[in-house]
């Protein structure tokens, strides 16, 4: 018996093959300026000019030899070099840039670490008053190594002075509430002054029952702060007034930070606060 090993129709073709190549896996591209890309469906040759979003959905515009320009969606469908690929948005790697001014509004000093801490101090009269100081001047303070330490409340600042030793190389800035003429606030640092060698300390207020008043009050919706009746503790009355939770000292910690969160930058405080600090920074780092 013969065997034909052609089979009985040679014009039939070549039997179709048991497998089939796999497809080739597009690998994802950046369109990246300048890159050049074949559109597989219209054969359309160009460089990326740009990626954009139109209708809702990123395109990317492909420029020819000719200056002419198409857009297509971005996505699969395109060649580069002969492989298949999935345009991709471009990688951003441009930093934000640097502030240029802290929230004090002094020159910002980038990339210096901060000083080791000079043996003079600046105290205030509370922890809300240390965060305030440390939310505007923190960056300066530190390129200044000047310490910020609250004192929870003066009564007791002539013995604190006393502990510390003020000396001409140590000396201490004390920020005071309510510190104006009459005030129980203004005898108090009188008598620390006289016992403190002179040019050590140098004491300096404002004016407010409490330093929540040095922010401008239309931070938080007001046009000006409520009047507390003598009598009434002034944290919790404020906040009686202002509807919000008054009842523990948890509600007068959460309601603080929500006015702190709204101090962005040194114009957000009273010039009475601004100055008094400014002066009691520059008197500690004087050399």
């Amino acid at each position: 018996m013969s065997f034909d090993r052609y089979g009985s129709d040679v014009l039939g073709g070549t039997p179709a093959p048991t497998h089939h190549r796999a497809r080739p896996v597009s690998r994802p591209q950046p369109a990246e300026r300048g890159l050049v890309v074949e559109e597989v469906q219209t054969g359309w040759v160009g460089a990326v000019v740009r990626v954009e979003k139109s209708g809702g959905m990123h395109v990317v515009v492909l420029e020819d030899r000719a200056g002419r320009t198409r857009t297509f969606p971005l996505g699969p469908g395109f060649w580069v070099d002969g492989a298949p690929v999935e345009l991709t948005p471009p990688v951003t790697s441009r930093a934000p840039a640097a502030p240029t001014r802290t929230a004090s509004g002094s020159r910002a000093v980038v990339g210096q670490r901060a000083r080791v801490a000079r043996g003079s101090r600046i105290w205030v009269e509370g922890k809300h008053d240390a965060e305030l100081v440390e939310k505007v001047w923190g960056d300066d303070l530190r390129v200044e190594g000047v310490v910020v330490e609250p004192l929870h409340g003066v009564d007791d600042l002539a013995a604190a002075l006393a502990d510390f030793g003020p000396t001409p190389q140590r000396r201490v800035g004390v920020l005071v509430d309510h510190l104006v003429p009459g005030s129980k606030e203004r005898r108090i640092a009188d008598e620390a002054l006289r016992r403190s060698p002179a040019g050590t300390v140098l004491v300096l207020g404002h004016p407010y029952v409490d330093v929540w008043q040095a922010v401008k009050p239309a931070r938080i919706g007001l046009e000006r702060w409520p009047v507390i009746e003598r009598g009434t503790e002034w944290k919790r009355g404020i906040l009686r007034e202002l509807g919000w939770p008054a009842q523990t000292a948890e509600d007068v910690g959460r309601a603080w930070q929500r006015i702190l969160g709204t101090v962005r930058t040194y114009a957000d405080l009273e010039p009475s606060l601004l100055g008094r600090v400014e002066e009691l920074i520059d008197f500690v780092t004087a050399p």
